[in-house]
C-alpha cells in the first residue's frame, strides 16, 4: 500500500500520472498577452528555440507550458487548470518586473521553494492558502523596489571594475600568503595571513582546529552578519505596514540570511570544486558554440590514418601516385578556400568595426564627472548613483588589470603586457582622447557591451538555466557529498584540461609552455621536451593559476565582499546608514517594542 506524504496540501499530492510534455513545444506567451489595463509591462519577443541559444541539455520540466502549469499547482491552486480555459500567470499573480519572461521563471523558482521549504511545515498546520500569498505579494513588492533601484546604477562599472577590484584583491592577497619566506618552522598559517591581508568581521577569528572555541566564535560572527545585511535590506524594501510585523520579519530573516547565504551562499558557492565544476561547464558550453563541425575530408584522413596504422590498408605504386596526385590538388584547393575564408573573416571583422563606431556616434556622451575613491566614495552611499556614473572610461577598468594579473601576464609576457598599457595610454591621455569619457572608442566598447554583454534579453534564459541546474525536474536536489581530496583533484585537473583545450595550441603554448615553470611545478615535468611532458607543463600552469580559488575560507572574503557590494549599491542607505536608524526612520523610536 502506497503511503501518502503527511504535510502537503491536497492540490500538491503525486497524482497517477501528468501528460507529457515536450520541450520543443512552447506555448505561446500568455503572460504578454493578457496584461491588465492597470499594468503596463513589455514583454520580449518570442522566438523559437535554437541551438545556438538555447542549452541542448534541458529537459521539458523547464519548459514554459510546464513552468506556468507548476506555477498554478503551487501558487493558485484555487484557479488551477488546464487547457484553452486556463487563465494567465499574470492575472493571477502580481507583477514581480517589467518583463513577463522573468516574472515567469522567477515565479517558478518560487514556486519550487515554496513547495519544498514552506509547505513542508505549514501544510500540516493548515491548508490555508493565506499565508503563501501574503509571502508572494512582499517578494513582488520587493522585487519591483529592486528593479527601479536597478535602474539607477551603472553595471558597467559594477560588473567590470568593482566586482574585478575585489577578485583583484583576493588573487592577490592569495598568493602572498602562500609565498615561503621563512623555514617550515618559522611559518604562518595562510588563512591568517590571508585575513590580515582582507579583514572581515564576520570572519574573526580564523577558524583553527587546534584552537579552542575560535571555530564557533567564528561561525557566530558570521551568523550575526548575515543577519545584519539582511535585516538592513529588509528595512528599505519592505512595506512599512509589513516591516513592522516582527514575526514575518524575522522568518523572511531566517530564511535569506540561512537558506540563501548560510547554506547557499556561503556554503557550497564557496567550495573550491563547486566553482571548478561551474568553470568547466562555462567553459564546454562556449566551447560547443565556437568548435566547428569535423568535415567530410577530416573523417576521411582519420579513417585512412587508422586503417594504416593497423596495416589495413595496402597501396600499390599506381594507387600511391593517383593518391599523391589528389594529396597535391587538394591542398591547392584547400589553400585556396583558405585564402577565401580568412579574407571573408577580414571583410566581418571591418565591417562589424564600422558599424559599430557608426552605432556609437548615436550615443549620449558620458557626462564628465569626478573620481570618487577612498572616504570620499565610502561618504556618497546616500547621494544617487548617477553622481558615480562614468567616472571613468571602459579602457581603465579593473578588468583588464585583472586579467593581467589572475594570468600573470607580467611575468609571462611583459611587452606584450607594456604595449597595451602604452596603446591604452595614448587612446586615453593623447591629444586626440579616442578613449577618454565620451570618446569614440569609449562609446563604441559601451555599445559593445549593451549590445551583446549587458542585455536584458540574456536575463530569462540565464534564470532558466540556473533553474535547471538548482532544481532539477522542478524538485530539490539530493544533497550531493562533499568529494574526497583526490576526487576533487580530479575535478581541478578537468576544469584545466577544458581551459587549455578552449585556447589555441600557438597562444597556449606562447603563455603557458615557459621555460621558467611556477614553483608547484615538477622538475622533471619542466625538462621534459616531448609533447607529452609538454602538455603536462600547461595543464600544470592552468591549475596554478585555478588554485586561487583553492581555500573555501577564502573564498568566502571574496564572495561575501560581491554580495555586500552589490546590496550597498542597489541600497545606498545600508552603507550609510546602520539597521538601528534605517528602523527607526521607517517605523519610529518604539519600534521594537511596537514589534
Amino acid at each position: 500500500m502506497t503511503q501518502v506524504p503527511l504535510g502537503l496540501p491536497p492540490h500538491l499530492l503525486p497524482r497517477p500520472k501528468a501528460p507529457p510534455t515536450s520541450s520543443s513545444t512552447i506555448s505561446p506567451h500568455p503572460l504578454a498577452t493578457s496584461t491588465p489595463p492597470h499594468l503596463s509591462r513589455s514583454s520580449s519577443q518570442s522566438r523559437p528555440d535554437s541551438p545556438a541559444t538555447v542549452v541542448s541539455t534541458l529537459q521539458s520540466d523547464v519548459s514554459n507550458k510546464t513552468t506556468a502549469t507548476l506555477i498554478r499547482r503551487v501558487l493558485c491552486p484555487q484557479s488551477h487548470a488546464s487547457g484553452p480555459d486556463a487563465r494567465a500567470i499574470d492575472l493571477l499573480l502580481p507583477p514581480l518586473t517589467s518583463s513577463n519572461d522573468v516574472d515567469l521563471q522567477l515565479y517558478a523558482i518560487i514556486a519550487i521553494v515554496v513547495k519544498e521549504f514552506v509547505y513542508s511545515w505549514y501544510g500540516r498546520i493548515t491548508p490555508d492558502q493565506g499565508f503563501v500569498e501574503e509571502v508572494v505579494r512582499i517578494i513582488a513588492h520587493c522585487t519591483r523596489a529592486l528593479e527601479q533601484r536597478l535602474r539607477t546604477i551603472d553595471m558597467e562599472r559594477l560588473v567590470l571594475d568593482e566586482i574585478p577590484y575585489l577578485v583583484e584583491g583576493h588573487v592577490q592577497a592569495f598568493r602572498t600568503s602562500h609565498q615561503i619566506l621563512y623555514p617550515s618552522s618559522a611559518a604562518v598559517d595562510p588563512r591568517v595571513v590571508y585575513h590580515t591581508l582582507v579583514p572581515h568581521p564576520a570572519f574573526s577569528p580564523v577558524p583553527n582546529v587546534n584552537a579552542h572555541g575560535t571555530v564557533a566564535e567564528q561561525s557566530r560572527n558570521e551568523e550575526a552578519y548575515r543577519q545584519l545585511l539582511v535585516q538592513g535590506a529588509l528595512a528599505v524594501l519592505l512595506p512599512t505596514e509589513d516591516l513592522g510585523n516582527a514575526c514575518l520579519r524575522t522568518l523572511v530573516a531566517d530564511v535569506i540570511g540561512d537558506m540563501i547565504l548560510g547554506n547557499g551562499i556561503g556554503g557550497k558557492a564557496c567550495e573550491a570544486w563547486v566553482i571548478w565544476e561551474g568553470i568547466t561547464k562555462l567553459v564546454e558550453s562556449v566551447k560547443a558554440r565556437v568548435e566547428r563541425n569535423t568535415t567530410g575530408e577530416d573523417m576521411e584522413a582519420n579513417t585512412r590514418s587508422r586503417l594504416e596504422k593497423f596495416g589495413l590498408l595496402c597501396e600499390t605504386k599506381g594507387q600511391a601516385y593517383e593518391h599523391m596526385k589528389r594529396k597535391r590538388a587538394t591542398a591547392v584547393s584547400e589553400a585556396f578556400w583558405r585564402i577565401l575564408q580568412y579574407g571573408y573573416l577580414i571583410f566581418l571583422v571591418i565591417r562589424f568595426i564600422i558599424l559599430g563606431f557608426v552605432a556609437a556616434y548615436s550615443h549620449p556622451s558620458r557626462p564628465l564627472t569626478s573620481s570618487l575613491h577612498g572616504q570620499d566614495e565610502r561618504a556618497a552611499g546616500a547621494r544617487t548613483v548617477s553622481a558615480l556614473s562614468w567616472s571613468r572610461p571602459i579602457l581603465e577598468f579593473r578588468i583588464f588589470s585583472m586579467i593581467s594579473l589572475l594570468l600573470d601576464l607580467s611575468l609571462r609576457a611583459p611587452w606584450f603586457v607594456g604595449w597595451l598599457c602604452l596603446v591604452r595610454h595614448h587612446l586615453v591621455r593623447r591629444p586626440y582622447r579616442l578613449g577618454a569619457q565620451g570618446g569614440l572608442v569609449d562609446n563604441f566598447l559601451r555599445s559593445l557591451l549593451a549590445t551583446y554583454v549587458l542585455t536584458p534579453a540574456q536575463l530569462p534564459l540565464l534564470l532558466r538555466i540556473l533553474r535547471a541546474a538548482l532544481f532539477p525536474a522542478n524538485a530539490l536536489a539530493p544533497p550531493r557529498a562533499v568529494p574526497a581530496p583526490e576526487e576533487q583533484l580530479a575535478i581541478r585537473r578537468r576544469c584545466a584540461e577544458a581551459i587549455l583545450d578552449l585556447v589555441p595550441p600557438v597562444i597556449a603554448k606562447r603563455f603557458f609552455a615557459t621555460s621558467s615553470p611556477s614553483p608547484a611545478l615538477p622538475t622533471s615535468i619542466s625538462e621534459s621536451g616531448d609533447a607529452d611532458g609538454e602538455r603536462r607543463a600547461m595543464l600544470a600552469e592552468v591549475e596554478a593559476v585555478l588554485d586561487v580559488f583553492g581555500d573555501p575560507y577564502m573564498n568566502k572574503h571574496l564572495v561575501f565582499g560581491i554580495v555586500e557590494l552589490c546590496v550597498v549599491r542597489l541600497m545606498p542607505e545600508v552603507g550609510a546608514r546602520g539597521v538601528r536608524e534605517l528602523m527607526e526612520a521607517r517605523l519610529g523610536e518604539g519600534w521594537e517594542d511596537g514589534g
